[in-house]
């Protein structure tokens, strides 16, 4: 009977996991679409000062900010967007798999790295395998501000600004769907100027240029660093849009598993319990027949 009383107990253990991986689950559903709104409406802004950014940087303003200017590469800056939690399939692991792959790329070519992180796991990943890191903020929440990142943007900026770093990446977890989440690398510093594109046969449909009041300096100065920022914000209000699905979806996973497991082991209780009573009975039949 002790086998019995074994199943029974890893049984119960089992029915109590699943019921907390149901609540997870049921948790995260109810973020990701509070996740998904603030990322929705982060896109539109991120989008149009980027289009505005592109824009600027084809034109040909008569102040030539530091961020337009083409340097040869000698150490890049990096900003690793991670999650706070774990629970959440190969999340993480994906996205720092992309950053090392990113990293070897400039260190075949002689360049080193500098990173910024955001998140609990990528700060881990730094403590436990080194790295040159300059800045983090972690326990960011579900409803990250602007506020809770500008402190390691500035880093970075000013880490460029003084040509400490020559490149600037941010990578995060791109939103695809519920089901797709994709590692992103995207550059931010220098900026690289757009194709120029004919549209419609119009020549110099590509020419963009500005008139800028008062002046090209305070105005680039100012667009310049809140571009950066728009698009560290959208990383960051992204990934935690990508957290929550991955979380929902491996949560589900871990709950229809367990009532899996919850079967196979309620066959075995039965089978088990069946033998004992069958030997029961047959130790009373002999010893009735021995009587």
């Amino acid at each position: 009977m002790s086998s019995t009383k074994e199943l029974r107990n890893q049984i119960r253990s089992i029915k109590s996991t699943q019921k907390i991986t149901s609540a997870m689950e049921m948790v995260a559903a109810s973020k990701m679409r509070k996740a998904q709104d603030r990322m929705q409406a982060a896109r539109p802004y991120a989008d149009r000062i980027q289009c505005v950014i592109e824009h600027v940087a084809s034109a040909h303003p008569e102040y030539r900010h530091p961020f337009l200017e083409q340097r040869t590469a000698k150490r890049v800056g990096i900003i690793v967007v991670t999650s706070d939690r774990g629970l959440c399939g190969g999340l993480n692991v994906n996205l720092l798999k992309t950053m090392l792959a990113t990293v070897k790329q400039w260190q075949d070519q002689n360049v080193q790295s500098e990173f910024c992180v955001i998140g609990n796991k990528g700060e881990a990943f730094f403590r436990r395998h080194g790295g040159n890191l300059l800045a983090s903020a972690v326990q960011l929440g579900d409803a990250p501000q602007l506020t809770d990142i500008v402190g390691v943007i500035r880093v970075m900026l000013d880490a460029y600004y003084e040509q400490k770093i020559d490149r600037l990446f941010v990578v995060y977890n791109q939103f695809v769907s519920t089901m797709v989440q994709r590692p992103w690398v995207q550059q931010l510093l220098p900026l690289v100027p757009p194709e120029k594109e004919v549209e419609k046969g119009e020549v110099g449909a590509g020419y963009w240029d500005y008139i800028y009041e008062p002046d090209a300096r305070a105005l680039l100065d100012l667009i310049m660093n809140r571009y950066i920022e728009s698009q560290v914000y959208r990383g960051v209000v992204e990934n935690i849009a990508c957290f929550q699905a991955a979380q929902m979806v491996a949560m589900k996973s871990a709950t229809d598993n367990a009532g899996q497991l919850i079967d196979e082991l309620q066959l075995i209780y039965n089978k088990a319990r069946q033998a004992g009573i069958t030997q029961e009975l047959a130790e009373i039949v002999s010893g009735a027949a021995a009587v």
